[in-house]
């Protein structure tokens, strides 16, 4: 299951294609520790580097403040971005957040059958 978190959202200056290094909370923002995300945590991610963007499921990792990246969909045929190392990462519902939820609840509404 992965998280939600409110107003989450950082910088990174990583780049190429693999794990993220998150940096300090966006302005008006707070970061991933901030939002209450713990380590080894799952959350619902947005990757934006320029016009380009990467959506997907990442894990958490508190020492060195990274994300791993599970890409589901991008602006680069469905792969993870190349980044610059001028992105920001940010915690948002997605699709697949509301899918697995609507999963979860029909599941426990069989149950009470």
């Amino acid at each position: 299951m992965a998280f939600l978190a409110n107003r989450v959202k950082v910088s990174t200056a990583t780049t190429g294609g693999g794990t993220i290094t998150l940096g300090s909370a966006v302005s008006s923002y707070q970061s991933f520790a901030d939002g209450g995300i713990t380590d080894g945590q799952a959350v619902h991610y947005v990757v934006e580097d320029g016009t380009a963007w990467e959506i997907g499921t990442g894990i958490y990792t508190s020492s060195g403040t990274t994300l791993t990246r599970s890409v589901q969909e991008s602006s680069n045929s469905d792969t993870a971005l190349n980044l610059s190392g001028s992105a920001q990462v940010y915690i948002t519902a997605t699709l697949s957040y509301f899918q697995e939820e609507t999963a979860r609840v029909r599941r426990i509404a069989s149950l009470r059958i």
